[in-house]
Formats: structure tokens, C-alpha cells, sequence
């Protein structure tokens, strides 16, 4: 039997018991006399039960009782928050500054000529109900044409102090705007203050933007909109002072498009090829500029740009722009040629060139048909010119030169094939020539030497009908010569500036000092920037010794080597005016090793400048100068090799 059966049994026996004992006492069922129900109790069968049933009782009760109270809790709490916020407010919240209650007006033109004053009447008005304090105006513009404040910018700062609650303050205020015209420039003006017990700064922004009536400077551009590969290409800039007051330092900018080839300007840009001082411009004054270059290494189609700007020179570089006041742009469009002509010089293209005087000219003119259509009776023409033209040197190969013109012609009478080109022809026609030499007894010296050659290509354009059109194009190309300068080089014992001392032959053991002269010389164009470079042998000594003292030679004892800067050597110098010359003084002293040879005094020297008329470098190679004084007419002829 199990022990859930056997506690039945026990209350069964229990129950009867009751009934049947003398001491039982009936119990009255009790009924609900509201509600006419009747109670029901569930009665456990045991007190273990009992006690459960009490303590889920107790829990359900605990449960229900902790939620209303925290409900209630948080009620309280949210009342009592409500009342100190509304407390806060009616109490304290007047005293809070707000951005929202500070207005910025501005009293302006909206309009205004670049470059002019913009008068600005600034006005701030306090609505809070707390002073602003330590407050600062700060007024921001462009500082040059770009309209960017992110960029450089201009900036005007005044101080307000205390900004009473309620208070207005006005403050007038001048700023110069650059633009060019119908432009939009902004203006940003900012208040920044304290306030009461804070260090945090605060600020209070309004943008404020002005139309550019007009531009200070004037630009203006003349200049084709379409080019050929390799034509000339002339741009006319003009430059006028907009403005009722004097602009000083005026400089103006061209940036070249990659592809233009600078040749010449009218005037001459002050800085490199592109920047032109204008200096101080006056009201209504035009300033011309004239730019000639060629459009080099360029494609059918492409579009090239140049932009122009002024404005007034940057105070810690004169070279460049400080503060832009104009800017404008060109582009020109590249078309392909209907008939091309292009010069090679030495099988190279470009638009000038600079040669040795002795070097001869070989011309190449390549030629080409760009049309669908054929071209009759084509013709082409080299005019040649210059003022070192050996005219009888000049071979036209399949051409006439026409000597009364200095022109050489290919057309259908030397060529046959220029009577009809087809669409697409090409061909190549050839001459050659040389130049006089830069210096001569009779002619003397020439000056800007140079050769000058200008190609002309026609043909006629068959139309419909009979009707046909010229069409035609042109190239030049200038041949500067390169200036003849001279080095020499000599070793001296018994001449020269030094009194110099030792054995002739020299002896082992026994220093003898030699005298090192360098002389240059130069013919047609003023050398800037030369230097004569050298150096001494390890068993050579440098004396020390200089003549002239004005002219500049170093000498390095670590590397051993000679330099001479001997800075510009004008044209003429050694031929029709005294030439440049030093003269240094080295000591020799010999070693059993160098018997019965002829060791060297001084290593290779080189000559470098630069031709400042055909913009190249100039170089210069002496070899080697040796105890064999060839130069000094009292030397012995057994005086070079060494002796014990």
C-alpha cells in the first residue's frame, strides 16, 4: 500500500471517529446573506497544505502591493520635478541667454564696386534678459577675388565690452570687396560674448552677401578662338583701372595652357615669361600687352586655356599676386590645318633654336594634304634672312632660290606632283645653308646673330562646279647663334704677374712654383653666370697667390678643386675690349717615383655660362696643363721632365 492510500485511510478513520464519539459537536454551514451564496473554504487535507496555500496568499499580495507602490512613486516623483522645472521658469528662467533673442542687422549697399570702400552700418540688439559680456564684433570678407571664406580671408575685430539686457550698440564699419563684375561676395559677421559665471565663448552668426558692380581692373582679351598645330598665335590683353582712386603695385599674370610655346611680348614681361609689373595705375589709364607664341605638341580638337589675372603684388615676393582683383579666361580651339608645312631644323621641331656658328643648317619642310578633297597647283616657300646668311652656302634641292627674294619655291614647275595632291598626300622638300663666322677683321663683330626663316604652303581647293578656293598656311622659325667664347689655358715659369722660384728641370725634393693663367674671350652675345672649374693633382700645393685680388677663385682642400665665378663676360671682351683674366700660383715638389716624367700641374678645366640671347648654356673643355711650358717663350727645351 502506498503512503498517499494509507494517509486516506487514516483520514477516513479519523472522520468516523468523529461521528461516532460522544463529545462531537455538528458544524453549521454559514451562508452569504448578501449575495445568497454560499462560502466555500477549500479545507486541506493535511496542514502542510495549509500552510502553503497561505503563503501563495501572502506572495500574490506582496506582488500587487510593490507595483502600486512604485507606480506611486514615480507619480510623486514626476509631480515634484514638474513643480521645481515651473518653479525654474517663473523664478529663474528670465535670466538665460538665448541666441535666438540677439539680432544682427546690417545698414548697407548691397551693391558695390570692386576694389571700392563698402561703408557698413552694424547694428546688435540684446533681447535677453542678462548683459552680454566682453563681447567682440568680428567682420570676415575675401581677401581676394575668389569669394571663398574658407580661403584667406580679411578680418576686422572690435570691441564691444558690455552688451546691456535690452541694449542696441551700433558700429559702423568700412571693408573693400574684390570680384569681378556681377559677382556675389558674402560677408560674415560674428558676435562673440560671455555670459554670467561662464568662460565658454559663444557666437552669434549672420551671413551678409554684396553684388560686385564692378571690377577695380578691367581686363579684356584679343586673341583667335580657333589654332592650327604649329601656327602662330598672337594675344592682345588690355588692362584698365576701374576705380576713382590710384591702384599701386599692379601686376599682371598669364598662366599658358600646356602646349603654348612663349616666343616674345611687347613689353617684355617683367618676371619669367608671364608676369608684367604694371606699376601704379591711374583711373581710366590703359595698359597694352602684346604675347606672340605657337601652339606646340597639340592634338585635333583639344581645347587650350589661358587665364589672366591682377591685382596688386604680394609685399614678401614681387613676383607674384597678393591680393587678385580681376581674373579672366581664353580658351582657343585646336583644328587641324586644311594644308600643313612643318619646319624641322636638324631634324628637330620647335620654334627656335640655338646652334654653334659652325654648325651647318639642314632645313626639312614635311608637307600634307588634310582635306577629303585634292588640291591643285601647290606651292611652297622658305624666305631665309638674317644677318649671318652665307647666301652662296644655300642649296635648295628640287627647288629655286631666288637670290633677288632670298627665297627658295617648290611648286609644279621643280615638283610635278604639287599639280594635283590628292586627299591625304604628303611629301617632304629639303635645303641646307651655313653661316659666316661670328668674328671677322672686316665685318668685325655681329651682334644678335641670328637667322630667320618664314614658310608659306597655297594650293588651290577644287569646289562644285568650277569654282575653287586659295587656301594657304604659314610657320616661321628663329635660328639663334650661340656666341664663341674662348678659355685658354697656360703654365708659366718666367713670365707671368708671380716671381716664381725652384730648379728647371724640376728636382726631386725641390718645390718650384709655376704660375696658372686662364684668359676668356667671347665674340657676339653677353655670357652671364660663367664659372671655370679645375683641380690640382695630390702632389700639387696651391701657393695661395691671386691676381687680380677683385677677381673670385676658391680653392678646396678636401676635394682639390679650382673655382673661378667669374660672373658676366660682356660680347667682345678679349677682341674689341680687354678681356677677363687670373693668374694663381701652385708649387711643385717632386718624388723619386716621377723621374724622367712630365707630370701635370693643373687637371682639365671647363668653362660654363649661359648665352642670354639664345637662352643656352655655354661649355667650355681645356685639357690638362703639364710641366711642358709651351706658352712661355723663355723655357727651356729640357725643362719639363723631372730630374733626381
Amino acid at each position: 500500500m502506498s503512503l498517499e492510500d494509507k494517509e486516506k485511510l487514516n483520514g477516513l478513520e479519523k472522520l468516523k471517529n468523529k461521528l461516532f464519539s460522544r463529545n462531537y459537536e455538528s458544524q453549521t454551514e454559514h451562508l452569504d446573506h448578501f449575495s445568497g451564496i454560499r462560502l466555500e473554504k477549500d479545507i486541506p487535507e493535511n496542514w502542510q497544505e495549509q500552510s502553503k496555500n497561505k503563503m501563495a496568499i501572502a506572495e500574490k499580495f506582496l506582488t500587487k502591493t510593490s507595483l502600486f507602490k512604485k507606480f506611486f512613486i514615480f507619480a510623486m516623483g514626476f509631480f515634484v520635478l514638474a513643480l521645481l522645472y515651473a518653479g525654474y521658469m517663473i523664478f529663474l528662467g528670465g535670466n538665460t541667454v538665448s541666441n535666438k533673442n540677439i539680432d544682427i542687422s546690417v545698414l548697407g549697399n548691397a551693391f558695390t564696386a570692386g576694389g571700392e570702400e563698402l561703408p557698413l552700418q552694424i547694428e546688435i540688439t540684446n533681447k535677453n534678459n542678462s548683459d552680454l559680456l566682453l563681447a567682440d564684433l568680428l567682420v570676415e570678407y575675401p581677401k581676394n577675388s575668389s569669394g571663398d571664406l574658407s580661403q584667406d580671408t580679411e578680418k576686422i575685430r572690435e570691441s564691444l565690452g558690455t552688451i546691456s539686457a535690452g541694449g542696441i550698440r551700433s558700429e559702423n564699419m568700412k571693408v573693400i570687396i574684390f570680384g569681378e563684375q556681377g559677382s556675389i561676395r558674402p560677408i560674415r559677421i560674428s558676435l562673440e560674448y560671455r555670459i554670467k559665471d561662464s568662460n565658454s565663448i559663444f557666437v552669434k552668426e549672420k551671413m551678409y552677401e554684396v553684388s560686385i558692380s564692378s571690377a577695380p581692373i578691367n581686363l579684356s582679351i584679343e586673341a583667335p578662338s580657333e589654332a592650327s598645330p604649329g601656327q602662330d598665335v598672337t594675344l592682345k590683353v588690355k588692362t584698365t583701372l576701374n576705380a576713382t582712386k590710384e591702384a599701386s603695385n599692379i601686376l599682371m599674370r598669364v598662366d599658358y595652357p600646356i602646349g603654348f610655346e612663349f616666343s616674345s611680348a611687347t613689353p617684355k614681361p617683367t618676371f619669367g615669361n608671364n608676369v608684367w609689373s604694371l606699376g601704379d595705375l591711374a583711373p581710366g589709364i590703359e595698359n597694352d600687352i602684346s604675347i606672340v607664341g605657337k601652339m606646340t605638341d597639340v592634338f585635333d580638337g583639344e581645347e587650350k586655356i589661358f587665364h589672366i589675372f591682377s591685382g596688386s603684388e604680394n609685399s614678401s615676393d614681387k613676383s607674384s599676386i597678393g591680393i587678385n582683383f580681376n581674373s579672366l579666361s581664353h580658351s582657343i580651339l585646336i583644328k587641324k590645318s586644311f594644308i600643313e608645312a612643318k619646319l624641322f631644323i636638324n631634324n628637330i621641331y620647335q620654334r627656335e633654336y640655338a646652334i654653334n656658328s659652325q654648325t651647318p643648317i639642314q632645313g626639312q619642310i614635311r608637307w600634307v594634304n588634310n582635306l577629303d578633297t585634292k588640291i591643285n597647283d601647290l606651292e611652297i616657300r622658305a624666305k631665309i634672312n638674317g644677318n649671318l646668311v652665307n647666301k652662296k652656302s644655300i642649296n635648295a634641292e628640287s627647288g629655286f632660290y631666288d637670290s633677288s627674294s632670298d627665297t627658295i619655291i617648290w611648286d609644279k614647275n621643280s615638283s610635278y606632283n604639287f599639280s594635283e595632291v590628292n586627299p591625304g598626300d604628303s611629301g617632304t622638300v629639303s635645303f641646307s645653308l651655313s653661316t659666316f663666322p661670328l668674328f671677322s677683321s672686316i665685318g668685325g663683330i655681329i651682334s644678335d646673330p641670328l637667322v630667320n626663316i618664314d614658310v608659306l604652303i597655297n594650293g588651290k581647293q577644287s569646289l562644285e562646279g568650277n569654282a575653287s578656293q586659295m587656301l594657304n598656311n604659314s610657320e616661321s622659325k628663329i635660328i639663334r647663334l650661340i656666341s664663341d667664347v674662348g678659355l685658354a689655358t697656360k703654365a708659366l715659369y718666367y713670365s707671368g704677374p708671380f716671381t716664381n722660384s725652384g730648379p728647371i728641370p724640376p728636382k726631386v725634393d725641390q718645390e718650384t712654383t709655376y704660375t696658372i693663367v686662364w684668359a676668356i674671350s667671347n665674340t657676339s652675345n653677353n655670357i652671364s653666370n660663367v664659372q671655370v672649374r679645375s683641380s690640382l693633382p695630390a702632389w700639387i700645393r696651391f701657393v695661395g697667390n691671386v691676381f687680380p685680388l677683385s677677381e673670385d677663385l676658391t680653392f678646396n682642400n678636401s676635394t682639390r678643386e679650382l673655382v673661378w665665378n667669374a660672373g658676366s663676360i660682356p660680347r667682345g671682351s678679349g677682341i674689341s675690349q680687354e678681356g677677363r683674366e687670373i693668374s694663381f700660383q701652385i708649387g711643385f715638389k717632386p718624388s723619386l717615383s716621377q723621374v724622367s716624367s712630365i707630370p701635370i700641374l693643373v687637371n682639365n678645366t671647363t668653362l660654363t655660362g649661359h648665352d642670354d640671347f639664345t637662352n643656352s648654356i655655354v661649355e667650355i673643355s681645356k685639357s690638362s696643363l703639364d710641366t711642358r711650358l709651351s706658352n712661355d717663350a723663355s723655357f727651356p727645351i729640357s725643362g719639363a721632365s723631372v730630374v733626381e
